[in-house]
């Protein structure tokens, strides 16, 4: 590593990870115990501003460094957060308040000052925390929301790419790690050595992006939501119908909003103005003197809308319980050809939450194992109606989905049964744009790459479905083929 780069990782270092073996506390980490503790402040505090509220948060977290202080303002001047810190404290035992929402990672690759949300996935308070309360501050003085950004995203990306700009851009980001338990979970533990930018800091550095442009942009005469409303309604949602019939800003869509918001901004610019900001404030503008600044941040941001924006949301194996892998899994030799479409079948109905879409994701895994005698769930990649793609074998491993294929090509299922109705638009999105996208920007399938659906290449089965089939038919990359019945029966009549 360079001396600046030295440099880069020691500053970057205090602003965002203390290295802690303390023990962990045994309250559960998820989103909703944070909305209910937040709820429990407001009740008690008729009145409260979500702003006060959010400032006393900010406080009681120590979040008060000089570059926040030049966006935000300290938070020990306002009069009000003396006492709200006093009752937060006392509000519940609840310890997102008084430690958690300050992020660390431990010694043992724990990361603290995460939850997790009720759709899988991981979220880090502190970015999602300084967005709103960015959104909220230049809504109620009627001024420019110049520090969402900095505060959510750009800060986290710039010294991240700076501290390991030694090493390959994609390195600087990530990684995503696995609860204990996602019915009760205490302890995230990531699934290797952290950047400074993990999954979930990148997580609620969206989501703080988004909630502080949406309350940004209010009218000064309409009184924003509470704080605890406000993460209701983007985190707490019920899906009925599959996200084709969501309008509103809502958890699983924050790789789309948020890239829709930031991306006309031209993040290289928004990104280099933060670091000399952080530099003027810190007093090292020397840093700037390196030539391999611009150079560092323009690959990383490139890496970064490849990983978060282009490439699909995939939940672990980890995160929807999969049970081990039997026997030695097979890698394969990638680029691949082929993607082969499925349905499930069974489970019939489209999953709409994580729970349902992880339960179904263990019905089938035990069904291979047990039933088939397979080493593991079939498929490559699982897409549920909730919004995600689940992991099975996943991009490296050889499946067990399109017989006489399975090395050549990756099988994709959407859970349920499409032989008369089509699946989700958002989902079918999810793969025919997304994680095709992702396949061949990231080296796993070739620029030209064939689509199949699994009853072209097996003489057994309707799979994907009717319906589906029929409209598969229409996407990009797709080649008709007789399928081997119709071989069969062509070869009889010659």
């Amino acid at each position: 590593m360079t001396l600046s780069g030295l440099s880069f990782f020691v500053l970057a270092l205090s602003y965002f990870f203390t290295v802690d073996s303390r023990p962990a506390d045994v309250h559960l980490r998820n989103m909703d115990s944070f909305i209910r503790a937040v709820q429990q402040v407001e009740d008690s505090n008729p009145g409260l501003s979500p702003l006060s509220l959010v400032r006393a948060l900010r406080r009681t977290a120590g979040h008060d460094d000089a570059m926040t202080i030049h966006f935000l303002g300290a938070s020990y001047n306002h009069s009000d957060t003396e006492v709200l810190k006093t009752a937060i404290l006392n509000a519940s035992a609840f310890s997102f308040f008084d430690k958690a929402i300050h992020h660390i990672v431990t010694d043992h690759g724990e990361e603290r000052g995460v939850v997790l949300a009720r759709d899988g996935t991981t979220v880090a308070l502190a970015p999602l925390l300084l967005g709103i309360e960015s959104g909220l501050k230049a809504q109620m003085e009627m001024t420019p929301a110049a520090g969402i950004f900095p505060l959510t995203l750009g800060r986290t990306l710039g010294l991240s790419f700076l501290s390991l700009q030694d090493f390959p851009p994609s390195k600087s980001l990530g990684p995503n790690g696995c609860w204990d338990n996602v019915d009760h979970p205490r302890m995230f533990k990531l699934l290797w050595p952290p950047t400074l930018a993990t999954d979930a800091v990148i997580n609620g550095g969206m989501d703080g992006a988004i909630l502080g442009t949406d309350l940004s942009s209010l009218p000064a005469s309409e009184q924003p939501q509470a704080l605890s409303d406000i993460l209701k309604g983007y985190y707490s949602f019920i899906l009925y119908e599959g996200l084709d019939a969501v309008s509103s800003h809502v958890s699983p869509r924050r790789r789309e909003i948020s890239r829709s918001i930031l991306e006309p901004l031209d993040l290289q610019s928004q990104v280099m103005e933060t670091l000399a900001l952080i530099w003027k404030l810190e007093k090292t503008e020397w840093i700037a003197w390196d030539t391999g600044v611009e150079k560092a941040v323009k690959d990383g941001l490139q890496a970064f809308v490849h990983k978060y924006w282009d490439c699909p949301q995939i939940i672990p194996r980890c995160q929807w319980g999969a049970k081990a892998y039997r026997n030695t899994p097979i890698p394969m030799s990638l680029p691949l050809q082929f993607l082969y479409v499925h349905h499930t079948y069974e489970p019939s109905s489209p999953c709409l939450s994580f729970p349902n879409c992880s339960r179904a994701m263990r019905a089938m895994q035990r069904f291979h194992q047990e039933d088939r005698g397979w080493s593991d769930i079939g498929y490559s990649f699982v897409v549920g109606s909730d919004g995600y793609i689940y992991e099975g074998r996943g991009w490296n491993h050889l499946g067990t989905h399109t017989r006489g294929h399975n090395a050549i090509g990756y099988g994709v299922s959407i859970i349920g049964n499409y032989t008369a109705t089509l699946p989700s638009r958002h989902a079918m999105d999810l793969l025919r744009h997304h994680l095709v996208r992702c396949a061949v920007d990231g080296g796993r399938l070739v620029a030209n790459f064939t689509i199949h659906g699994h009853r072209q290449m097996v003489n057994y089965t309707t799979c994907p479905g009717d319906a589906f089939f029929s409209e598969i038919r229409s996407w990009e990359h797709f080649r008709e083929i007789d399928s081997p019945k119709q071989k069969t029966e062509r070869t009889g009549q010659l």
